[in-house]
């Protein structure tokens, strides 16, 4: 037999979930079939009862990201609270959709952590220029940084999107990638939960999923959900008629969906394998993300925060004077000029953390820990080799960059 019997048997059953075959249209919000999995994984997860009718699976985290805040901004008097840095995928949907972003720096000495008297001088800035703040982003664990929240600091997020009546948007998509054991992943709705009214009965959240990071990583599938929590009824009916615009997410990624939350259990003749091959893959990301940590901070003028959790290093890159002015003079952003100097050398593609966001005149890279394991010390010994060259052509010994 081609398959075990667990896996057609899955198969079976989610074919029973649709209508007419993976074809056909499904519902607007998704299958119900498999929006109750989402549910019942979700209650797994947080100890917490969910409601599939407020669950809508998405063609990847990215579209209920974009669904979500069209129904919150109306125009460019709505700001959005968005962490810097950040993924661009908020900017950008932020500047299409006609709002403004307000930003809240994330502390890079003290490990991307977030401080809550920043977000209250960032709101009040905001308003101060007439901006109606509505609706607050966390990235936990943090794309580009990689940094997981503490349960206590998730605490005082929620107590201030209380007080100041935002909607928290909680992006969630790398809840399985975690590489310590000192901060696990805790989901924002348990600990809303958890700290009980009036919060747990007042705080609008959703929280947002994907097929495509975890230790599945089937980012080409486009499957994700989200899950709105104290939405009244009159709210997910306007959001549910945005989400019909595009009549039915990927049907085949919804499946993809169902098999993530609902994966082998023990008995299943498939179980063993799963187990093995999930465990391997996210030990082997642990011990890539210790490489490439050790391997940036054994470099000249190069600071990098641990990896606690996703899928990126985001080390600080301290250029020297030489470098500037060679930037300046080739027309390009400094750290642009550094990353492109690292590809033409060396072939290893990076980004610059311009992209993302960073204080004025600190410069970063973002790279991810993606790499075959076996590669990553031939990888991070080149990366070693130009930097280090790099530092010495433009180093004058004056006037770093630096946070």
């Amino acid at each position: 037999m081609l398959f075990p019997a667990d896996a057609i048997a899955r198969a079976t059953h989610y074919l029973s979930l649709t209508s007419g075959g993976l074809g056909a249209y499904s519902d607007s919000r998704g299958l119900p079939g498999v929006r109750k999995e989402v549910a019942e994984f979700i209650e797994r997860r947080d100890g917490y009862p969910s409601d599939p009718e407020l669950i809508f699976l998405t063609d990847g985290a990215s579209k209920g990201v974009m669904q979500i805040l069209n129904c919150v901004i109306r125009g460019a008097g709505d700001g959005i609270l968005v962490p810097v840095p950040q993924y661009p995928l908020y900017s950008a949907t932020i500047s299409l959709l006609g709002g403004s972003l307000v930003p809240y720096y994330l502390d890079e000495s003290e490990n991307w952590g977030l401080d809550v008297n920043n977000l209250r001088q960032s709101v009040a800035q905001a308003r101060s220029q007439g901006i109606s703040v509505r609706a607050m982003v966390i990235i936990n664990p943090g794309n580009p940084t990689g940094q997981c929240l503490s349960e206590a600091n998730l605490r005082e997020i929620l107590r201030f999107c209380y007080n100041e009546k935002l909607v928290l948007l909680g992006d969630e998509v790398y809840q399985q990638n975690i590489y310590q054991d000192e901060r696990p992943f805790i989901s924002s709705k348990k600990v809303l939960m958890d700290m009980g009214s009036p919060f747990s009965k007042e705080v609008q959240l959703v929280s947002f999923h994907t097929v495509s990071k975890g230790y599945w990583g089937e980012c080409g599938q486009r499957g994700g959900y989200f899950e709105m929590t104290n939405f009244p009824p009159r709210v997910v009916e306007e959001i549910y008629k945005v989400a019909s615009i595009a009549l039915s997410p990927n049907v085949s990624a919804q499946i993809f969906m169902g098999l993530m939350v609902n994966p082998p259990k023990p008995g299943d003749i498939s179980y063993d394998q799963f187990t093995r091959e999930s465990k391997g893959i996210l030990e082997s990301l642990r011990r890539r993300a210790n490489i490439m940590t050790d391997g940036f901070n054994s470099c000249k003028n190069v600071v990098c925060n641990f990896t606690e959790g996703a899928m990126y290093s985001f080390p600080q890159i301290r250029l020297p004077p030489g470098a500037l002015q060679a930037a300046k003079q080739a027309g390009k952003v400094p750290d642009v000029f550094y990353c492109l100097k690292l590809l033409e050398t060396t072939g290893i593609s990076t980004v610059p953390g311009s992209g993302f966001g960073q204080k004025e005149g600190v410069f970063h890279l973002r790279t991810t820990i993606l790499p075959a394991e076996e590669e990553m010390p031939e990888i991070m010994d080149s990366f070693k080799k130009f930097n280090d060259e790099f530092m010495t052509q433009y180093d004058n010994n004056f006037g770093y960059s630096r946070m």
